[in-house]
């Protein structure tokens, strides 16, 4: 998970120290907290993006808020939770600023079976298929569905978290990560035999 990457091998006290110097102003300090963070940052965007061009914009953008934001980071979160949160926040309000935010459609979500998502799924098919094969599959589902994706699969954001970034109900992002996880099974079965067969055994 891009998560538990970012953080390196920066211990609680390094991060708090690195934080600390960045408040004070320490151009140092700020430069090895982007280094450490800003690649998964960027990937992160990558997925939920349009464009590389998008992503690198978002990262950008993203790291100028936190620095903006730093001082109401509750330390006694873990740092790279609230990162995300920054992250997730930030390209959500991109994509619906752009207008090109698809919302699901959920007439017929009551003829899903409600099973809970299996939170390895993502792993184990971007260990069959690879990461260019799953991202795009990402890139061809609706904006809502593939941010519940990568906000829950690799941001590793909670039910709640996921429900207040996209402004949903809690009780619902259960279902939306149903839908959006079938939705990623049909894109990736239209690219051959293989990717079917690798997502038939994981289908609720």
């Amino acid at each position: 998970m891009d998560r538990a990457k970012t953080t390196g091998t920066m211990s609680e006290t390094e991060l708090a120290d690195v934080l600390s110097q960045v408040r004070a102003g320490s151009a140092d300090a700020w430069g090895e907290l982007y280094r450490r963070h800003a690649a998964a940052i960027f990937r992160f965007c990558r997925r939920v993006l349009p464009s590389r061009e998008d992503a690198e914009d978002a990262t950008t953008e993203i790291f100028m808020k936190v620095r903006q934001k730093l001082d109401s980071y509750d330390a006694s979160r873990p740092f790279t939770a609230w990162l995300y949160k920054v992250a997730s926040n930030h390209c959500w309000d991109m994509l619906r600023r752009r207008h090109i935010r698809q919302d699901l459609e959920t007439g017929d979500i009551e003829t899903l079976p409600l099973k809970h998502p299996d939170p390895g799924q993502l792993e184990r098919l971007q260990a069959e298929q690879g990461s260019k094969e799953i991202r795009a599959g990402l890139a061809q589902l609706p904006d809502r569905a593939r941010m519940a994706l990568v906000l829950r699969y690799y941001a590793e954001m909670s039910y709640e978290e996921i429900a207040e970034t996209l402004g949903v109900r809690r009780a619902f992002v259960g279902v939306l990560l149903l839908r959006a996880r079938h939705q990623l099974r049909d894109v990736l079965s239209q690219g051959g035999a293989s990717a079917a067969k690798a997502v038939a055994g994981r289908a609720p």
